[in-house]
């Protein structure tokens, strides 16, 4: 059987679940979006059933995955719905939305449901993604506190550069939401993990932890409270081949690595279609049997290749990890000109295994 696979430690999911939640003591939805970031959505959120407060999904699909699956908690719609005939599901499932356009209100203000919906509002504080304006928040809001139509509002915005502290974008959202929201009542939604992390005047009443539940700095400098956090998956692979090369000789497509000395080269079962980013760079950092190595050659569909040379004890059969303990997948993913968000969602075809 081919080694490749993903390993999922849930015990160091809950650590990081309650790592955000001990930063705040707030309410804190753990976002499961896009199958957990990869790290398989159902069995995540059964893992943190007894500790989290809910969850946050992008969309009624996803939600209702977990509901089949027999998730209780609550559960946010983080893009809302998109059709008018959603809407008698999120009352059937109890689920919570987000109305984020207009479009929305009219849908919500037209349809026949059997009870109210619990809406989070978001403010379009200056990501300029998706959310009404703060010119027209306020009225928006005070609409739908006099619907019939819902249960409950929260204030919520998103922030753009939460993990570059330094260019004073998040302040300046800050005050946006402060100002446009300053005469409404209710709780309010701002902190994504960034945000949780490095900005605890914004807690707010609601966090949504997402990258940092599954172990991954969002910061591409070392912040204290990051440092606390344990990796949630092992990508891991071994050694299927070896090489003894002289030097000179090319290595893998388009010859890009070329030896400069007599060169251990051993093989892994691992490439791009297993999610391993096709362009890592030469000198991404591996582990082999817990030591460090690096790739050698370009990646490959199902094989990549590293440097063996300073590693005598390791060769046939040695265990290689491509993220998790001791390597965090942030760090490779810098060598891929990416960020581990994008590593972890585009894991493919190798299996996951769970423990804890």
């Amino acid at each position: 059987m081919r080694p490749a696979h993903a390993l999922i430690d849930l015990n160091a999911l809950r650590h990081n679940y309650l790592l955000a939640k001990s930063l705040s003591g707030q309410g804190a939805l753990a976002v499961i979006k896009a199958n957990a970031y990869g790290h398989g959505a159902v069995h995540c959120a059964e893992a943190l059933s007894e500790v989290a407060d809910g969850f946050a999904v992008a969309c009624i699909e996803e939600a209702l995955e977990l509901r089949a699956a027999g998730v209780s908690k609550p559960i946010l719609l983080l893009e809302g719905w998109f059709e008018a005939d959603e809407l008698p599901l999120l009352v059937e499932h109890q689920l919570w939305a987000v109305v984020h356009h207009q479009a929305q209100l009219e849908q919500l203000e037209a349809a026949h449901i059997a009870s109210p919906l619990h809406i989070w509002l978001k403010l379009d504080t200056g990501m300029h993604r998706v959310g009404f304006s703060p010119a027209e928040y306020a009225d928006v809001w005070h609409s739908l506190e006099r619907s019939s139509k819902v249960a409950s509002l929260t204030k919520m915005t998103h922030f753009a550069r939460a993990d570059e502290p330094e260019t004073g974008r998040t302040e300046e959202q800050l005050a946006v939401f402060a100002d446009a929201t300053a005469d409404l009542s209710g709780p309010a939604s701002l902190c994504n993990s960034p945000g949780v992390l490095a900005w605890p005047a914004a807690h707010g009443d609601w966090l949504r932890p997402g990258i940092m539940l599954y172990g991954a700095t969002p910061f591409s400098f070392s912040q204290a409270q990051a440092e606390l956090l344990q990796p949630v998956m092992q990508l891991e692979s071994r050694i299927i081949a070896v090489r003894e090369l002289p030097a000179g000789e090319p290595i893998g497509y388009g010859s890009r690595y070329i030896t400069q000395r007599p060169t251990r080269v051993g093989v892994v079962a691992m490439g791009y279609a297993d999610g391993y980013p096709r362009h890592a760079k030469d000198g991404t950092p591996v582990l082999v049997d817990g030591q460090r190595s690096q790739l050698i050659g370009r990646v490959s569909m199902d094989m990549l290749t590293v440097d063996l040379t300073e590693l005598p004890g390791s060769g046939l059969g040695s265990a290689v990890r491509l993220w998790g303990e001791g390597l965090n997948a942030s760090e490779v993913a810098a060598w891929a000109d990416s960020i581990p968000y994008q590593l972890f969602c585009n894991l493919n075809r190798v299996p996951r295994r769970y423990i804890g």
